[in-house]
């Protein structure tokens, strides 16, 4: 096949998929249905709780923590998606990635407040880190798992989640300290 032939027929199968996930949303996902409501509030409840407790003084090094998780995990979330490994069933509109209720909001709020507590308290945070995680993953995972939020396919589970969760917010808290020297003028 040459290089335009792959190109045709990947855009057609867009276009097909494409299709299919809206009236899949127009069936089962949409606004009348209590599992849009839940992505909804999933979305906007850590963005209310994040806007009462952050600390207004450390706004940008926090928000820049809690925007690298959203980033790695978005990122992370796509590929676990395009390979049928887990996949949000139901999601807030099908222009955006599926979990972007997750991806967007209550991961990165989660991990950003429990950073924000274990600096301003001097808390050892790889051992919140590894809680959080295990609650994420082995709780809250497992309750969208049984009530039909998300689907785990080809051998992933909740074990897998909480490992990507532990990667994604490790690689983000490095990150966040290696900014924030850099811009007090250190190096790392």
């Amino acid at each position: 096949m040459e290089y335009s032939e792959y190109w045709d027929k990947i855009d057609s199968k867009k276009e097909e998929l494409n299709s299919l996930i809206s009236s899949y949303w127009d069936s089962y996902s949409h606004m009348g249905t209590w599992q849009f409501w839940t992505v909804v509030a999933l979305l906007l409840f850590p963005l209310v709780i994040l806007y009462f407790l952050v600390d207004r003084k450390r706004i940008f090094e926090l928000f820049f923590f809690g925007y690298t998780v959203h980033v790695l995990w978005t990122y992370f979330e796509i590929a676990l998606e395009r390979l049928g490994l887990f996949v949000h069933t139901y999601f807030l509109t099908p222009i955006f990635p599926y979990a972007l209720s997750m991806t967007a909001s209550a991961l990165p709020v989660g991990f950003l407040l429990v950073y924000q507590y274990c600096t301003n308290r001097n808390k050892n945070f790889y051992l919140y880190t590894l809680v959080l995680s295990a609650i994420f993953a082995f709780g809250f995972a497992s309750v969208e798992d049984y009530l039909g939020l998300l689907s785990f396919d080809k051998g992933m589970n909740q074990f897998y989640l909480f490992l990507i969760d532990i990667v994604i917010v490790f690689i983000s808290y490095r990150f966040t300290l290696i900014v924030k020297a850099l811009s007090n003028g250190r190096s790392t």
